[in-house]
Formats: structure tokens, C-alpha cells, sequence
């Protein structure tokens, strides 16, 4: 995967480089590196040898470099080897800095401009057409010597040696897989070569022969395809269109060489993921008779040992897991500690309870291994740390495969997920992380089964509504009091509304009990208003985790509802839920009151606070038919001219309800995306 991260970053560092090449910042870069010093270059007999190695190693590159005309005179001719060892000898340290340059930076991954400007420095000295064929001649060499060993390491022992120490693949065994990947690369060397010939018959022409709109310029100008302009300076031709040229091809001769190094071994890797992905496809929407076949398959065969167990801090086998239900936490390594502690509260329930759930947890996190650094382990650690159920002691021992098939069958983007397994392995519910949220270990197994028939047995209560994070509730309810939950983040708000509930209480003579609930995602100015509440007495307020784990229930409900529900019959539970997330959407405080178990009333902050402050007339009928069916009442009266309701959602695998109405007016409301990156 690091590999193929390292490949796509040098693409991209290739368009950017092309995207600019016209660009006079990149012009003027290019332009001064050159500070020829009057050295003379015989490039073609140079151009020739490297003619040569690139058409001897394979059948392809020799018919396609053989077809065209204006080949250079025959390697063989005595003449001419006489002049290329004369040439060779002084250039022979130059091509081989620069060889050594191409192989290092191909070896550890690297930047392809940055590559350019380093061989266009060390060769500041020499001609655009020798500073071209000097670094094609710098990749012949890697080229053909990777060739020779590839070619003589089924029969030569030497060869073979130093492909072992070369680490070099097994191309000839794989060259029917790896036909098409050559094909392509064929092609582009044999433009390499017609491009580099281009370049030094232009660098030869007279300067009278320096038009754009006449042969023999014209002519090349179509075969490169470079929309130059007129100029009317012959040296500044020369100087545009070979710099121009020579970023072109030692960028390529550095995309090359990185496609013979790792371009292979990638090629085949992707074919062993595609086969890996199939397979693991196969495995996990089959039957199976024990979960351990799963499991075995999501874990990489070469650690025998792939899970930590918390409980000894060693390394374990996944047969601890046999017979046993099992949840695969899903996420990344920003999974809040909230989460952490909530979950861990139903898992050590499962364990103290003489209940049989017999289910086991198992951490995978999902993570980019390519960025992967010491921050990130460090993170991992600690994380593991605190995890009472069973992790991956390191996350590269998930299947490369099995990441992707979280992400596009399981719908895994950053918000955490449950994947359900039973004891036979097989998937159960592909998100149990809402059912343990609104039911807790009462949703086991954990199946869209169980799911359903729970959603069957509910109904818009209080109890469900707060489940068990006020400690109060069952005596405030024996008591027959009034109980308000609200919400919201504007202190002069809740300062205001309270003030007026409780007079209005008072003036009635009835029970009544306020608790702060908070505001979703808004944790530091939550917990700033909560400490201001219990400073001031205005009313009770829940801490930090019950305010987390209370919106995030809220979340839960609506996107199981969402899967569970029918499109045609009203759902009062997911109306009631979308009513409050709209509430906390919006900028305004808000309100919902109960009487018992189902009796209730609720509304925006703005009209809530209207109807307190004017309580005076309404009092009447709160005295004949009750507080909460007088407040209902009056609140049907009020008439909004204008209002906004907003329902955020975090994204999360699974469907969001497409047709919204509007908690206020009953309308259609617009569906928009938003795009945040912090909770507060």
C-alpha cells in the first residue's frame, strides 16, 4: 500500500509539474540551471549505443524502434564505436552521477521535480541536446541493466544473486500478466527515443531556418505538438522549446525508471489484492460453519498471532473467539473517548450479569498506512490501552482487502461502526452500534431481526426519550411532577426561559423539575453552561458523557427508523426525533415537556419563551385543562412570520431519509451538505 501511495503521489507530482510548464515561474526555474560553458557534445554516437540498449531488450521495443526511418548508422560499423568510446570516456562520471541519482530517488520514492532540477544542475554546464541525451543514456543503463538480470537469472548463478540482492521480480514468469503493462511501456520509450532525436536535429538547424510558419520548423512543431508562438530571437527559440523539451523528458525518464523498479511489483500486487478481495467476498456472504474461518481471512496469514487480549497484554489467536458472537468495532483512530466509555459500560455489564450473552468485541482500526508515523503509533497505544475487549495488536495486520470491503459494502467513512458476527460467522447486522446505543445489551444479538421487533414493542415516551441518564426520573414521575428537558447555548436564553417556567410553576402550585441537556457537538460550551447553571441554580444539568451519549441516541434512533421505517405509514417516534435534531440545529434554545409517561409539549426557543413571559394569558385555561394541554393550546395560537429549521446529521454508513418536513410549518425542507472537521 506504501508503495502504491509513493506511485500516485509521482503522478500527481507530474501533472502538477506539466500543469506548469508554461508557467514563465517554471520557465525562469529551468532557466537557471543552464550556464552552458562552451563545451561541445558529440551527442550521436552517444544517442546511438542507447538506441541500441533500449532496442535489443525486447522484441516489442525492437520492431517499434526499427520501423521508422532516419535511424542512425548500424551499431556494428568499427567507426562508430571507435567515436562512442572517445565520447564515452569523458562522460562517463556525468552518466553515471546521474544514473545514480535516478536509481536512489526510484528506490525511496520521490519527487519528480525535485528530481529534474538536481540532474538540471548537475548538468548546468552542457547544451539543451546534451543535457537530454546524457540523461536518456543515464536511464539506458538502469534499464538495461535490470534487463540483463531479469534475462540471465534463470540460467546464470551470478545473475540470479544479484536479482535476489537487487531484489529484483520474476518478470519472465509473470510476462504474460505483465504483457499489457510492457505494451504501454514500450510505446513510451520509443516517443522517448523519437523526441530526443527531435530535440538534436532542431538544436542543429540554422538559425535562418528559425520559423514558425515555414518548413522545416513548421514540420516539427506539428510532429511535437507544442502550440509555441512567433519569436522573432533564433537563441530564445532554441532555449524555450529545448528547456521545454528537456523537463518533458527527464521527468518521463524518471516516470520510467520508476515503472521498471516498482511498477511491476505494484501491477502484481494489485492483482493479488484484486483476488484477495474476491475471495474474501466469497467467504463472508457464504455460509460457514464456524466464525473462525471468517475471521481468519480478515487477519493477514503471515502473523499467527494477529489479536492483543487486554485482560493478559499478550498476543492471542483467534481461536479465543470460537463459538462466541462477535462485534467488530470499526473506526479510525479519532474514535472519542465518550464512545469508548459508553461501550465499555455495556461490555462489563455483558461480563458482571449472570445472563449468557457470550459476545466478544474486537477493535479494528482502519488507517492510512502509508501516513502512518510514530504520532500515529503512539495514538494506536494508547487508544489499546484503554479498550477492555480484544484488539489487532497493530493495524497492518488487517487485509488490505478486508478495508476496502468495510468501506464500500459496509459504508465505514469516519463515524463509527458495529459489525455483528454470530458464532457460525455470519453477518447479522452490518451497523449494531444503534441498537446498542438505544437498548443496550437488551438489542443482543444484535440483528436487523432483533432490531425490528424491539422498533415493534416502542413508543414515544419520556423513558425512551431519557433511557436511564436521569437518576430522577422514576421518582420525579411517582411525584406526578411536571419534568422539562432543554436545550441550547445562549446563556441570556436559558437565564430567561427558566426563570419564567418556574414562576409560572409556582403561580400554578405544581410540581416541576429542569434539566439542561445540552447542545450536540458543543462540548467545552456545554460544559461552560453547565457550570454556570449549577452555579446559579437555575436547574439540573447533565455532565459531559450523558450529554454525549443523549444526542448520540437521538442520531441513533433516526437512522435505524430510517432503515427500519415504511415510507407510507407515519412514524411518530422518528417525527419527535428529527423535531428535536431540528431544535438543536438551530441557533435558539428549545423545550420539550412531559406530564407521566406520554403527555407532552414542545416547542422552538423563541416560542417557548414567548408563551412563559406571556403566561398571564393562558393562566386561566392552565388552571381548567392542565398545564401542559393549556401550553399546547396556546402554542397552536402562535403564528411564526418567519422561521429556520436546520437538521445536521454526521455522515454514517446506512440511508438518510431524503424528504424532511419541517418541525415548524410541516413543509418539505431543502436538503444541503456540510463539511466539518471539529466538534465544538
Amino acid at each position: 500500500m506504501a508503495q502504491a501511495s509513493r506511485s500516485q503521489q509521482l503522478v500527481r507530482s507530474e501533472r502538477r509539474m506539466f500543469a506548469a510548464s508554461d508557467d514563465n515561474a517554471m520557465m525562469k526555474q529551468i532557466l537557471s540551471t543552464h550556464a552552458p560553458d562552451g563545451r561541445l557534445v558529440d551527442v550521436k554516437p552517444i544517442l546511438l549505443i542507447i538506441d541500441n540498449v533500449l532496442r535489443h531488450i525486447t522484441p516489442e521495443i525492437d520492431q517499434a524502434l526499427t520501423a521508422g526511418s532516419g535511424r542512425i548508422d548500424s551499431f556494428d560499423d568499427p567507426t562508430n564505436l571507435s567515436a562512442i568510446d572517445d565520447v564515452l570516456d569523458a562522460l562517463a562520471y556525468i552518466v553515471h552521477k546521474i544514473s545514480c541519482e535516478i536509481s536512489c530517488k526510484c528506490a525511496g520514492g520521490g519527487d519528480a521535480h525535485a528530481t529534474t532540477m538536481v540532474i538540471l544542475n548537475m548538468l548546468s554546464s552542457y547544451s539543451w541536446d546534451a543535457k537530454v541525451v546524457l540523461t536518456l543514456a543515464a536511464f539506458a543503463v538502469n534499464f538495461g541493466e535490470f534487463w540483463l538480470i531479469v534475462q540471465l537469472c534463470t540460467t546464470n548463478t551470478l545473475a540470479k544473486s544479484v536479482a535476489l540482492l537487487k531484489q529484483l521480480p520474476d518478470v519472465l514468469e509473470h510476462s504474460q500478466t505483465l504483457k499489457p503493462h510492457f505494451d504501454a511501456l514500450n510505446k513510451l520509450i520509443k516517443a522517448m527515443i523519437d523526441v530526443t532525436k527531435c530535440i538534436v536535429e532542431f538544436i542543429e538547424l540554422p538559425c535562418e531556418y528559425i520559423s514558425s510558419e515555414v518548413p522545416p520548423l513548421s514540420t516539427a512543431m506539428a510532429s511535437l505538438s507544442h502550440p509555441l508562438r512567433k519569436h522573432g530571437n533564433c537563441q530564445a527559440w532554441h532555449i524555450k522549446l529545448a528547456a521545454y523539451m528537456n523537463t518533458f523528458k527527464i521527468s518521463y525518464v524518471f516516470v520510467i525508471s520508476v515503472l521498471v523498479s516498482h511498477g511491476d511489483n505494484l501491477f502484481i500486487e494489485e492483482k493479488k489484492q484484486e483476488e484477495t478481495y474476491k475471495e474474501f467476498i466469497r467467504i463472508i456472504e457464504t455460509p460457514q460453519m464456524e466464525i473462525s474461518k471468517i475471521l481468519r481471512v480478515i487477519f493477514r496469514k503471515e502473523d499467527p498471532h494477529p489479536l492483543f487480549s487486554p485482560a493478559d497484554k499478550t498476543r492471542v489467536d483467534i481461536d479465543v473467539l470460537r463459538r462466541k458472537h462477535v462485534l467488530l468495532l470499526i473506526s479510525d483512530l479519532d474514535i472519542s473517548l465518550d464512545e469508548i466509555q459508553v461501550l465499555e459500560v455495556l461490555y462489563k455489564y455483558e461480563r458482571a450479569s449472570s445472563s449468557e450473552l457470550n459476545y466478544e468485541i474486537v477493535w479494528l482500526p482502519i488507517v492510512d498506512r502509508s501516513a502512518w508515523n510514530d504520532s500515529h503509533q503512539q495514538k494506536f497505544l494508547n487508544l489499546q490501552s484503554i479498550m477492555p475487549w480484544y484488539t489487532v495488536n497493530h493495524p497492518s495486520v488487517i487485509e488490505p482487502a478486508v478495508i476496502k470491503y468495510t468501506k464500500e459494502k459496509w459504508r465505514f467513512v469516519k463515524k463509527p461502526i458495529v459489525v455483528t458476527l454470530d458464532p457460525q460467522g455470519k453477518v447479522t447486522c452490518t451497523n449494531a452500534l444503534n441498537m446498542m446505543w438505544i437498548w443496550g445489551n437488551a438489542a443482543f444479538p444484535f440483528s436487523t431481526d432483533k432490531e425490528e421487533s424491539l422498533w415493534k414493542s416502542e413508543s414515544w415516551t419520556i423513558e425512551l426519550l431519557v433511557d436511564g441518564l436521569e437518576p430522577n426520573l422514576p421518582n420525579w414521575m411517582r411525584e406526578e411532577k411536571v419534568i422539562c428537558f432543554y436545550g441550547g447555548e445562549k446563556m441570556e436564553w436559558i437565564e430567561s426561559f427558566t426563570s419564567a417556567t418556574k414562576k409560572a410553576a409556582q403561580t400554578l402550585e405544581i410540581g416541576l423539575e429542569m434539566v439542561y441537556v445540552g447542545k450536540n457537538n458543543a462540548k467545552e460550551r456545554v460544559k461552560k453552561i453547565s457550570g454556570l447553571i449549577t452555579e446559579k441554580q437555575l436547574s439540573h444539568s447533565w455532565q459531559d458523557a450523558s450529554v454525549w451519549f443523549f444526542w448520540n441516541r437521538l442520531e441513533s434512533m433516526l437512522y435505524s427508523k430510517t432503515q427500519h421505517g415504511k415510507t407510507n405509514d407515519p412514524d411518530i417516534i422518528k417525527q419527535e426525533v428529527m423535531t428535536i435534531l431540528g431544535y438543536d440545529g438551530s441557533e435558539h434554545g428549545w423545550a420539550i415537556f412531559f406530564l407521566g409517561t406520554t403527555e407532552m409539549v414542545r416547542a422552538n426557543g423563541e416560542r417557548v419563551l414567548s408563551s412563559m413571559q406571556s403566561f398571564e394569558e393562558w393562566e386561566e385555561m392552565a388552571r381548567q385543562m392542565g398545564f401542559i394541554p393549556a401550553l399546547r393550546k396556546h402554542l397552536e395560537g402562535i403564528t411564526d412570520d418567519h422561521h429556520c429549521t436546520r437538521l445536521i446529521l454526521p455522515g454514517i454508513s446506512g440511508g438518510i431519509a431524503e424528504r424532511v418536513v419541517c418541525a415548524e410549518c410541516g413543509r418539505p425542507m431543502e436538503m444541503y451538505f456540510m463539511y466539518r472537521c471539529c466538534v465544538e
